[in-house]
């Protein structure tokens, strides 16, 4: 069906088998990671993950971006869960949600 397994024995393949995400959690995962695979994106999460809770203005000042930019790739950021919005009278304010902290801490964890 699959091929045999060759270097491992059978107990740890069905271990790492049973331990590997669905596809519906790998599919999100991966939306995840690639939405932070765009470097405007990543700077914006990475303000995030400093400054806690921003409105797009701030986030424009910060990457050196044009705000419709910004909100733009804020709209990604949150179709993907990683950030979520509020409002704040007329401004939307965004913070990381916990799956982009985890995301930015994995990124970070490999990057050493």
């Amino acid at each position: 069906m699959f091929g045999e397994l060759l270097h491992i024995d059978a107990a740890q393949g069905e271990r790492l088998r049973a331990a590997r995400p669905s596809i519906e959690d790998a599919e999100r995962l991966a939306g995840g990671f690639r939405a932070l695979g765009e470097p405007t994106r990543l700077s914006l999460a990475l303000a995030l993950r400093d400054g806690h809770e921003l409105c797009v203005c701030d986030l424009s000042w910060i990457v050196e971006r044009p705000q419709n930019l910004v909100s733009h790739h804020m709209k990604a950021l949150k179709a993907q869960d990683v950030v979520r919005s509020r409002r704040d009278g007329k401004m939307t304010m965004y913070a990381l949600t916990r799956k982009g902290r985890g995301l930015l801490a994995a990124l970070e964890g490999g990057a050493g």
